[in-house]
Parts: C-alpha cells; sequence; structure tokens
C-alpha cells in the first residue's frame, strides 16, 4: 500500500477560545495580569478555521482527523506541501519511519513540534480500517472503559460547589477546578467542595489561571495535600524549571505539568527524567506514535500521563488512548459541548460523551468517526 494524496478540508466553526485583553493587577508588591472581554467581545459570535487532515492510499483507504483539537487547528499551507514532498508514495503502515523522517524535517522547516500529528493520527486511523479492527485493540487495550473528569465552573464559591454537585449527580467519579483566586481563598474554596461533594469523589485542581508564586503554590500543595486531592496541575509556569523541580520534592501530591510545552515530546520526557514535573500532561494532536512513546517512557519512571482534552476528531482520538494506556487516570471531559459536539458542525455523527461518568471509545475500524459526508461536504469552505 501507498499514500498517493494528501489534502486538507477547510471549515469555519464557533472559536473555542474567544479574544480577551489583560488587565494590571498589583497587590502588596506583586503583578498580575487578568484576562477580561469587552462587552463587545462577548456579544461578537466569533468563528475559526478549522482543519480536516485526508491521507488516501492506493488500496482506497483513507485516513481523516482533525489537526490539533480545540487548540492549533490549522496547519499552514508549506506544512502541507513539505509533507506531501516528504511522505507521498511511502508505506502508510510505516509509521515509525515516517515518524522519524517528520520529526528530523521539523528543524529545517522551523515548524512547532508535532505538527505532523494529524498525519501520524491519520496512519493509525489507515492501519484500522485495513485491518478491520479499532485503534486501542491494535495498540492493544489496557481497559473496556475509562473513567472520565468534569472541567467545573462558576464565578462564586456556592457557584462552584454547585456546579461540582452536579457533575456528581452525572456520574462523573473526579471533578477538576479552574479556581483563580488568591491561595488563600481557593484553599477555602477547595475545602468547601470537599465537604460538599464528600470523601468518595476524586477531586484535582488546575492551577494556571491563578498565577501562584513558589510560596503560594508550596502552600495549596500542602492544601490538597490534607484535602485528598489527586494532582496539582500547572501551579507554577512550565518553564519555571527550578521552581517546579523544588515544589516537586516539597510536596506529596503528584505535580502535573508541562501543557504549554507538550507539544514537545522530546522536552516533556527531559521534563520527567530531571523531576521538573512528577506526572506528564499529554495530547494525541503530536501524534498518536510520540505520545505512545512519551507513555511508555513515564510508564518506566512510575508515573502517570494524564490526556488533556479533546483530542484529535473532538475527543475521539483520545477516547481511543485512555483505553489503550495503562498508565493513565482519566479522560477530559469540558461541559456545555464546545470540544466533542462541535464535531457536529462539521457533520461527525458520533462526538464521544462520557455516559455516568465513563467514556468508552466506538468499536468500528480505525478511530470510528462516523461522517455525515454530504454535510460535511456542504459546510467546508475550501480544499487545499
Amino acid at each position: 500500500m501507498k499514500i498517493t494524496e494528501i489534502f486538507v478540508s477547510v471549515f469555519e466553526v464557533p472559536a473555542n477560545t474567544g479574544r480577551f485583553d489583560l488587565v494590571e493587577q498589583v497587590t502588596a508588591g506583586k503583578q498580575r495580569w487578568t484576562a477580561t472581554r469587552s462587552l463587545m467581545q462577548r456579544a461578537e459570535r466569533q468563528t475559526e478555521e478549522i482543519h480536516v487532515l485526508h491521507v488516501r492510499t492506493d488500496d482506497g483507504i483513507e485516513g481523516i482527523c482533525t489537526v490539533g483539537d480545540a487548540r492549533y487547528t490549522t496547519m499552514s499551507a508549506n506544512e502541507l506541501e513539505q509533507l506531501r514532498i516528504l511522505t507521498i508514495g511511502s508505506d502508510p503502515f510505516d509509521r515509525e519511519r515516517l515518524y522519524a523522517k517528520l520529526h528530523t524535517a521539523t528543524r529545517s522547516m522551523f515548524s512547532r513540534p508535532g505538527w505532523f500529528g494529524a498525519f501520524d493520527n491519520c496512519l493509525w486511523d489507515i492501519a484500522g480500517k485495513a485491518a478491520g479492527l479499532p485503534v486501542y485493540a491494535l495498540m492493544g487495550r489496557a481497559r473496556l472503559a475509562c473513567p472520565a473528569y468534569y472541567n467545573s465552573g462558576g464565578r462564586t464559591k456556592e457557584a462552584v460547589v454547585e456546579d461540582s454537585l452536579k457533575a456528581v449527580e452525572m456520574g462523573f467519579p473526579a471533578i477538576k477546578d479552574h479556581l483563580t483566586n488568591s491561595a488563600d481563598e481557593n484553599i477555602e474554596w477547595f475545602a468547601a467542595i470537599r465537604d460538599a461533594v464528600g470523601p468518595g469523589v476524586t477531586l484535582l485542581h488546575d492551577a494556571v489561571l491563578s498565577h501562584y508564586n513558589y510560596e503560594d503554590a508550596l502552600r495549596v500543595g500542602r492544601a490538597l495535600e490534607d484535602l485528598r486531592f489527586l494532582w496539582l496541575e500547572e501551579p507554577l509556569p512550565d518553564r519555571d524549571q527550578q521552581g517546579l523541580q523544588r515544589l516537586c520534592v516539597a510536596l506529596d501530591i503528584p505535580v502535573l505539568a508541562p501543557e504549554t510545552l507538550m507539544h514537545d515530546v522530546d522536552l516533556s520526557a527531559q521534563w520527567l527524567i530531571s523531576r521538573t514535573t512528577d506526572w506528564l500532561r499529554g495530547n494525541a494532536r503530536v501524534g498518536a506514535t510520540g505520545l505512545l512513546k512519551l507513555a511508555h517512557l513515564a510508564e518506566m519512571h512510575n508515573a502517570r500521563i494524564e490526556l488533556n482534552g479533546p483530542g484529535g476528531l473532538f475527543g475521539l482520538v483520545h477516547a481511543h488512548m485512555v483505553c489503550a494506556l495503562q498508565n493513565t487516570s482519566y479522560y477530559e471531559y469540558f461541559p456545555g459541548g464546545t470540544r466533542d459536539e462541535l464535531g457536529k458542525e462539521i457533520g461527525l455523527l458520533n462526538p464521544p460523551i462520557p455516559q455516568n461518568g465513563v467514556i468508552q471509545p466506538p468499536t468500528g475500524p480505525g478511530w470510528g468517526a462516523e461522517w455525515d459526508w454530504s454535510y460535511f461536504e456542504k459546510k467546508r469552505t475550501a480544499i487545499w
């Protein structure tokens, strides 16, 4: 089998991330930038361009995957043409060889590491369709289904508690907050959430928007240990290598990083090896092959890799991978349909949605995506 054609379908869909401004706040001599959206920006229906990559073969099998997921949703024209030069005529089963070739080409292209992730995911789709098997079966299934965690929200303590209780009622076994307050106020809110949901629900804290300094992060981490949270995510900027190393040594709760750097599989590996993080954040938008390498490295270091949502194909790729990886805990779910059900905007018929707090991948061949092709073509704005 040979790769004969590679092209991109272009779509315009509702934007996942709105535009914003930053407002400077200074408290006790500490500078903090807080995101804010103007009334005009809130009123606008913002859209963004997303790309879907198609890889066709001389056997008539086509691999399909979105470029990126909720982030990094496009491929440049130069990257697409370079991908064609590097891969057309190759055997699509040669994933390792093609991964090495494209990984090496990245430096000379001056592209973002992991730029070819959608192509790699298309190769897995082709392999599954050729074998008549779902991708999780090709990788080696670790579990039939995977528990999911719910991303809670709310502007007040009461609202966050209410949303957390809603998640419990929906059957989610784990909840992650995104609190943005000071360390002391967040600690107060953590306790309120724990009191409300009880001891049997797993709680996680994503600290990125709280902008802790080292002392704040240390104090928060110790409070989370007392409240039996599972992990502390991005407590300091991912590039603060020394600060994260100190924190990993000082705390018992696992520190989870580096989300802003995880497109670089090699750098993520070094962050783990140097104990700049206890557990790894990962996303298969860099390609399932690279993510598998990282997951197996983490497993050998007795560490876990937790995938940030949704992953390619509006979550279908991650639904497979969390069932194929032994050392991962949860599928990340964002309520409201902005990550998964967005796929319906371009004709995806089976976006993955947890049921009773559990995600199961489709059993069809490849990634198992089911499409309304007439609607797909109707919504498509261009072909590259």
